[in-house]
């Protein structure tokens, strides 16, 4: 049995929120169905590297995957404080809400792991749109295992699920068997 940290700091949330909002501006998919699955990804991420999670917030089960249940009333907060404003912006013809940060996050509030963490994240799915964000959230065995609108337990983070592709891992795989001369898959 895994031993895990999982209590909830709702100031380190809304410092995450601001990074990865800050960080998704250059995003054209950066709306917020990408930003709710960076912080699931980060959360869930963490957990299986260090045994403990970066804000605690928790993920209920969505038809389009995980959302963090504590999103709402801190962007809330954010928005109200000045810290953030929300725009609607347009997509490939759909409307995308996107949060934009007035101020740069507190990054003292995350320890090096924590920011490292996110930023692998964030790099792993720089390349992909909010749907397919989605679809590999899908495979991650809390989502498949709750039914919508339950908390998808930390837990499932140590369940054994296939290893997914994303268009970075495809490229670092093909540029290393080049390298080795080895064929790919």
């Amino acid at each position: 049995m895994h031993v895990m940290d999982v209590a909830y700091d709702s100031h380190k949330f809304a410092e995450m929120i601001l990074h990865v909002s800050e960080r998704l501006q250059d995003d054209r998919a950066g709306g917020a169905t990408k930003l709710n699955k960076v912080l699931f990804f980060a959360e869930f991420t963490h957990l299986r590297r260090h045994h403990r999670v970066i804000s605690g917030c928790e993920f209920q089960k969505l038809p389009h995957g995980p959302a963090p249940r504590q999103l709402l009333p801190v962007r809330k907060k954010l928005i109200a404080s000045g810290a953030a404003q929300l725009v609607e912006e347009d997509f490939l013809g759909r409307p995308q809400q996107r949060l934009i940060p007035s101020r740069p996050a507190n990054l003292d509030v995350l320890d090096p792991d924590e920011l490292q963490t996110i930023e692998d994240v964030l790099d792993q799915l720089a390349d992909m749109t909010g749907a397919q964000v989605s679809e590999l959230s899908h495979q991650e065995p809390g989502w498949r295992l709750t039914e919508v609108g339950e908390t998808i337990p930390f837990s499932t983070a140590f369940l054994d699920f296939p290893q997914v592709q994303t268009p970075t891992s495809k490229r670092l795989s093909e540029s290393a068997a080049e390298r080795y001369d080895l064929a790919t898959a």
